[in-house]
C-alpha cells in the first residue's frame, strides 16, 4: 500500500502514478521512500516487462516539495545528507531498473521532476509540457538529478539551463534530447502505447543487458579492453535460451515466446 503513489498493472506493463495532485506531485521524504520501494519491487518482478511513470492532476512532477526542502535545510548536516542520499538512491534505482521505463510527461516537470523524466529510458511529452532545472533560483543546484540530465542533454545544454533556470518547452526538450516524442495532449496515451507495443517485442534479458551495456560503455573510447568486453557480452547472450528462441522464431516466421 502507498500513500503518495498508485500502481496499476495491465498485463505485463506496470504504471506508477505520482499521486499528490494537490502539490503538483512534488516529492517529499515519504514519496521518495515509496518510489524507491516501488521501483525496486517492480524491477525484481519477472512478470513486469515495462514500467510507465506518470502524474495525476495537472502536472507530471513539480520537483521537490519546498516545505520538505526547508525542513531538510534546517536539519543538521548529517540528517540533511541522509535525506539527499535517499533522493539520489531513488533516482539510481529508477535509472538502473532492468526493465524498460517510460516517462509520460504532461504539465510541469521541474527540478526533480525533470530528473525523473531523464532517468527513464524513454520520455514521451505532451506538447503543453514544460521542463526546467529551477534550483539556482532557490539558492540550490540540481545535484542529484545531474547525472541523468547530463546523460540526456549533454554538458553544453546543461550549462545553459542549470545556470539560467529558464523554462524549456516540450519542443525544446525534444530538440535537446530530453524528450523522444512530443504529441498533442489527447494523443499522449496512444503514443505511450505504441512505444510499449514495440518494447514488448524485445527479449526481456536482452533489454536488461542492453541497458547495462549503455551504462557501462557511455563515455568510453574504443580500445582493446572495450572490444573484448563487447565481444564477451554478445557471445554470452548468443548462447542463451532467449537468443536461441529469438533466432528460431525469426527463421520460422513466428513471434518469439515473449512477444504478444
Amino acid at each position: 500500500m502507498f500513500e503518495t503513489l498508485e500502481i496499476f498493472r495491465e498485463g505485463e506493463v506496470a504504471t506508477v502514478w505520482l499521486n499528490r495532485p494537490e502539490r503538483h506531485n512534488a516529492f517529499d521524504a515519504l514519496m521518495i521512500a515509496e518510489l524507491t520501494r516501488a521501483f525496486a519491487t517492480l524491477g525484481a518482478d519477472d512478470s513486469v516487462r515495462a514500467m510507465v511513470l506518470a502524474g495525476r492532476g495537472n502536472s507530471f512532477c513539480a520537483g521537490a516539495d519546498l516545505a520538505w526542502m526547508k525542513t531538510a535545510g534546517e536539519a543538521d548536516f548529517e540528517d540533511n545528507l541522509s535525506d539527499a542520499r535517499k533522493l539520489a538512491r531513488m533516482l539510481r534505482v529508477l535509472a538502473e531498473m532492468p526493465k524498460p521505463t517510460l516517462a509520460r510527461v504532461h504539465g510541469a516537470s521541474f527540478g526533480g521532476g525533470m530528473g525523473l523524466a531523464a532517468a527513464c529510458d524513454i520520455c514521451i511529452a505532451a506538447d503543453s509540457a514544460r521542463f526546467a532545472t529551477s534550483e539556482v533560483r532557490f539558492g540550490l543546484i540540481p545535484s542529484a538529478i545531474a547525472p541523468y540530465v547530463l546523460r540526456a542533454i549533454g554538458a553544453r545544454q546543461a550549462g545553459r539551463f542549470f545556470l539560467t533556470a529558464e523554462g524549456i518547452s516540450a519542443q525544446q526538450a525534444r530538440e535537446i534530447g530530453l524528450a523522444h516524442e512530443v504529441v498533442e495532449a489527447e494523443a499522449l496515451d496512444a503514443c505511450v502505447q505504441r512505444q510499449l507495443d514495440m518494447l514488448l517485442k524485445g527479449g526481456p534479458m536482452a533489454q536488461a543487458e542492453a541497458k547495462r551495456l549503455i551504462r557501462d560503455m557511455a563515455g568510453h573510447g574504443v580500445d582493446d579492453t572495450i572490444m573484448e568486453e563487447t565481444a564477451r557480452r554478445i557471445a554470452n547472450l548468443r548462447g542463451s535460451a532467449e537468443a536461441r528462441e529469438g533466432v528460431s522464431a525469426f527463421l520460422e516466421k513466428r513471434p518469439p515466446c515473449w512477444s504478444r
